[in-house]
C-alpha cells in the first residue's frame, strides 16, 4: 500500500519500521559511569532524597521528574478516524503524542492506557497514579463519557487537566476563526456558526465559541440539529440544545447551512456540495475531519472563501499541536492547578496572532504546525493566566 500526499509517497513498510520498538525511550540525566555515580544516583544517595520528599512533599516537584511529566490517558475509544480499537492498539497515538510534547513543549510525557471503559474505574485509577506525574491530558476517550471523566478529574485532582480532543481542538478553531473572520470582514460575534459534530470536539468548540460572544451557534448531529424539540438528546446534547440555535431551526445539516457564515466539521460524515450552496456569501469552511474531510476543499473552494482542513497536504492545517504542548507548559510553568477558560482563550489569541503578523491570506489563518513559535507564545500567553488561579 502506498498513500500518496503531497509530501511525497510513503508506503506502509516505512510507516511500519518507523515504529518498531515504539516511539520513546527514557534517557538518564544522570551519569551512571562510577561508583560515586551510582552512590549519588542510587544507594545510599537517593535516601537521603527520599527523606526530604518525606519531610516536605513539595519537593517532589522539584526533585523528581513528577512535577514536569504529563501522563496521557487514553482508554483507546475514539481514536482519530479508527473510533474504538482498544487500548494496545491506541498505544502508538498515544507514544506519539507523547513525542509531541517533548519536542514542542519541552515536557515529558508518559502514555497510560486503560483496559476499561467503566468511568469510575478510570476516574480512580488515575488518581490514584497522581504521585507519579503533575499533569493529565486525557485522549481519544469517546463521548459523553469524556465530560464526566474529565470533570472528575478536575475536581479529584491538584494538577491540570485537559481533554485534548475537546479544548486542544476547540482552541485552535478558534484561532483560525479570528483571523477568517478578520479576512472576510466579518465581527466574530456576528457569525452565524454551524458545528456539524456533537461529540467531545464539536461541545467544547460551541463552548468556546459561546464564551466570545458568538451568540448563533447551531449544533447537528447524525440525526440533524441540535434543538429543543427533540427528545432523543443526552443530557450534555439537550444542555446545549437550550443554549444554541437561537433561531430555533429544526431538520438537518442542509437547514443549519441556511445562511451560515461558517461550518466546522467534526463529526466524519460527508457533506454533499449541493449543501453549500446554501452558505452566506463570503463564508468560511472548516472541514476537519481526518483522514476525509467532510468536504475535500477543492469542492469547498467553490463557496467559501476561506478553507481550513485537519490534514497537513492542505493549507490552514487545524491541528491541536499548535495547543497543547504550549497549554501545558503555560500551566506548569505558571503552577497553575486548573486549565481555565481564560487560559484556552489567551492560547487561540496568542496563535492567531503568529499568523496575522505573518500577513494574513486565505491559505494562511494558522501557523505551521511546525513553527517553533508557536508553543512558546502559547506557554506565555497561559502562563500569564496563572496569576489568578488560587493554588
Amino acid at each position: 500500500m502506498t498513500e500518496r500526499t503531497r509530501l511525497g509517497p510513503i508506503t506502509l513498510e516505512e510507516i511500519v519500521e518507523h515504529h518498531k520498538g515504539g516511539k520513546l525511550s527514557v534517557v538518564s540525566k544522570s551519569p551512571l559511569k562510577t561508583r560515586r555515580d551510582l552512590s549519588i544516583a542510587y544507594t545510599p544517595g537517593v535516601a537521603e532524597v527520599s527523606r526530604a520528599v518525606h519531610r516536605d512533599p513539595a519537593m517532589a516537584d522539584t526533585h523528581t521528574w513528577a512535577g514536569r511529566l504529563v501522563a496521557v490517558v487514553s482508554d483507546g475509544s475514539a481514536v482519530l478516524g479508527l473510533g474504538d480499537i482498544g487500548p494496545a492498539a491506541s498505544l502508538p497515538v498515544m507514544e506519539g503524542k507523547a513525542a509531541l510534547f517533548k519536542e514542542f513543549g519541552g515536557l515529558d510525557a508518559i502514555p497510560i492506557v486503560l483496559d476499561t471503559h467503566d468511568v469510575d474505574d478510570i476516574v480512580n485509577t488515575v488518581r490514584l497514579l497522581r504521585p507519579s506525574f503533575g499533569a493529565v491530558n486525557l485522549e481519544d476517550i469517546s463521548a459523553p463519557r469524556c465530560f464526566e471523566i474529565e470533570k472528575r478529574l478536575i475536581d479529584a485532582l491538584d494538577v491540570p487537566v485537559m481533554h485534548d480532543d475537546q479544548h486542544g481542538t476547540a482552541v485552535v478553531v478558534l484561532a483560525g476563526l479570528i483571523n477568517a473572520a478578520q479576512l472576510v470582514k466579518k465581527e466574530l460575534s456576528s457569525l452565524k456558526v454551524v458545528v456539524a459534530g456533537a461529540g467531545a470536539a464539536g461541545i467544547a468548540i460551541a463552548e468556546i465559541l459561546l464564551a466570545q460572544g458568538v451568540e448563533d451557534v447551531v449544533l447537528v448531529d447524525s440525526r440533524g440539529i441540535v434543538c429543543r424539540e427533540r427528545d432523543d438528546l443526552n443530557t450534555v446534547k439537550a444542555a446545549y440544545a437550550a443554549r444554541t440555535n437561537p433561531r430555533g431551526l429544526v431538520g438537518g445539516p442542509k437547514d443549519a447551512l441556511k445562511g451560515a457564515d461558517v461550518f466546522v466539521g467534526v463529526s466524519g460524515g460527508k457533506v454533499p456540495e449541493d449543501h453549500l450552496t446554501e452558505l452566506a456569501n463570503d463564508a468560511i469552511v472548516f472541514a476537519l475531519a481526518n483522514p476525509d474531510p467532510e468536504i475535500m476543499p477543492e469542492v469547498a473552494a467553490k463557496y467559501a472563501a476561506v478553507v481550513a482542513t485537519g490534514r497537513s497536504d492542505f493549507p490552514n492545517q487545524i491541528n491541536n499541536v499548535l495547543a497543547f504542548p504550549g497549554i501545558f507548559r503555560g500551566a506548569l510553568d505558571g503552577g497553575a492547578t486548573r486549565i481555565t477558560p481564560e487560559m484556552k482563550t489567551s492560547a487561540a489569541r496568542a496563535i492567531a496572532a503568529i499568523a496575522a503578523g505573518d500577513g494574513l491570506r486565505s491559505d494562511h489563518i494558522v501557523p505551521s504546525p511546525l513553527d517553533g513559535r508557536v508553543a512558546t507564545a502559547v506557554a506565555h500567553a497561559v502562563a500569564a493566566c496563572s496569576s489568578d488561579i488560587t493554588l
